[in-house]
């Protein structure tokens, strides 16, 4: 029997080491964010020899990343899958039938995004019928708040993402993404007047999108619709009827959570 499998019959199919790798990704919690070899090591039992090859193993696979004083430190490849696993149930569920409606009316992708520590999740999303899909935005992506539409109404709609995301440092994705903090919030405070936004080609080129919040039943901005395809194709009155469109399914959604 290897150090890698667990005794007893039952226990048959279980992989001794992908346990302790839990248990190791386990130890790292917000109050402890980053762990040395030797905290790691006396967090989990293992001795320091098994630890150190798991961390290894846990950073080959993007899991784990090195930070400063020889620490380890969790990436965003967990909460990814987490926040596609937390995402509250309900709300998927519920969001299904508005997504599946935006899609097949217009034939572009319709969103389902919540807001996450490092960017707006994506935890659900309907194609349409268009030959050109957006590929590159799916669940689990991650996007920036101050780029595309999504993202954009989490940032108006929070005091405290507007506080801890705007700042003289913020990535240019394309020529279009608004960098100038005076600018982006000139841009939030219309998407709160608005109801909704508009993106143009600012996260990725050729690529326009219309989202709205959705409220819980404490008038919280929970999560928002978004519907996104070829930038082309959101202009003049197909435009308008996308925005109205999307609108309203942001408020029946919301009416379906209690607000």
């Amino acid at each position: 029997m290897t150090d890698d499998d667990q005794e007893g019959p039952e226990n048959k199919n279980i992989v001794g080491s992908v346990l302790k790798a839990c248990r190791l990704m386990e130890c790292f919690t917000r109050d402890t964010p980053a762990l040395t070899l030797n905290a790691m090591t006396a967090a989990t039992g293992m001795n320091k020899t098994t630890v150190h090859r798991l961390a290894a193993t846990l950073i080959q696979a993007g899991w784990l990343t090195r930070g400063d004083g020889g620490t380890y430190r969790l990436t965003m490849r967990p909460f990814r899958v987490g926040a596609v696993a937390l995402a509250d149930l309900s709300l998927r569920d519920e969001a299904e039938p508005f997504l599946r409606r935006l899609a097949d009316r217009f034939g572009d992708t319709a969103y389902l995004m919540i807001p996450g520590p490092e960017g707006a999740v994506c935890v659900e999303r309907a194609q349409g019928n268009n030959p050109v899909v957006v590929n590159s935005v799916g669940v689990g992506t991650v996007l920036p708040y101050h780029t595309a539409a999504g993202p954009v109404v989490l940032l108006a709609h929070s005091a405290e993402l507007r506080e801890r995301w705007l700042g003289p440092d913020l990535d240019e994705y394309t020529s279009h993404t608004l960098t100038d903090v005076r600018e982006l919030t000139e841009r939030l405070d219309a998407v709160l007047r608005d109801g909704y936004a508009i993106s143009e080609e600012d996260y990725l080129y050729g690529v326009g999108a219309v989202a709205a919040p959705v409220r819980d039943a404490q008038d919280e901005v929970v999560a928002t619709l978004s519907l996104g395809g070829v930038n082309a194709g959101f202009r003049g009155r197909r435009l308008l009827e996308i925005i109205e469109e999307v609108s309203s399914s942001a408020r029946e959604l919301s009416g379906r959570l209690g607000h």
